[in-house]
């Protein structure tokens, strides 16, 4: 069973296809973004071992696959690059963010990654 998230809270938004899509975002001081990326790191490595590589947001041709996006940003609203390294299951942020750290993580897919996503993740649903 993957870890239990405690910065990333889920909003789920389900479409009339099945199709769904889990929207999260945190906010945290330095000493515990280790933390949250390691909740981002749990939540894509988990998406990636059950459903292979995410494919592009908007491809309904994989009716079994799902996709990402990931965002972060400084104190001062400056996006930061942030990319998820799936050949080593790390979430990669260049350089040390100093002050707050945001981030936005959105994973969506069809029913069967709906389905299985509410079981991995039950108490990170808002």
């Amino acid at each position: 069973m993957p870890q239990p998230l405690n910065y990333l809270l889920f909003d789920a938004t389900d479409e009339e296809s099945g199709a769904c899509a889990f929207d999260a975002m945190a906010s945290v001081l330095p000493d515990h973004q280790r933390a949250l990326l390691s909740e981002v790191r749990a939540v894509l490595a988990w998406a990636t071992e059950l459903f292979g590589s995410p494919h592009c947001a908007g491809d309904d041709d994989d009716a079994d696959g799902w996709a990402f996006d990931l965002q972060a940003s400084d104190a001062a609203g400056t996006p930061l690059a942030i990319a998820w390294d799936m050949q080593h299951a790390q979430v990669l942020l260049p350089g040390t963010v100093r002050g707050r750290l945001t981030l936005t993580l959105t994973v969506s897919g069809h029913r069967a990654f709906a389905e299985t996503f509410r079981q991995a993740f039950p108490d990170s649903q808002q």
